[in-house]
């Protein structure tokens, strides 16, 4: 899956979004991708878009597409990057699972467990 793949199903029927929901995509191999601008709203949580930055990581699925926390390392370690970059550029911000906003699996791990360095140090 690539950022482009997940743009042309945001953009395609039936969503027909103006542009990919997400600000940042990270691929299996850790890359940073970006998708929507910063300046633009985002459409990635129903109810946080605007006070929210949307990043999406490549996976959360096993092989039959039943929830799975799938996250390598290396995208483990680009999401501290991304999420230490946005910090230094918004201030304290707390991080969240879409799984907490709605009855979605994504990113198919509780945030506050897996990630707990990350939540606690705003």
């Amino acid at each position: 899956m690539s950022t482009e793949e997940i743009r042309r199903w945001h953009t395609s029927p039936p969503r027909n979004w103006s542009d990919i929901g997400y600000h940042y995509v990270i691929l299996l191999d850790g890359t940073i991708e970006r998708g929507r601008p910063l300046d633009i709203a985002g459409a990635h949580v129903r109810g946080h878009n605007k006070d929210s930055v949307g990043v999406v990581y490549v996976g959360g699925t096993d092989s039959d597409g039943n929830p799975k926390d799938t996250m390598t390392h290396q995208q483990l370690f680009s999401l501290y990057k991304v999420v230490t970059s946005l910090r230094n550029l918004f201030g304290p911000l707390t991080l969240h699972g879409h799984n907490e906003f709605s009855s979605k699996a994504c990113p198919s791990f509780i945030v506050s467990e897996k990630l707990p360095y990350l939540v606690d140090h705003v």
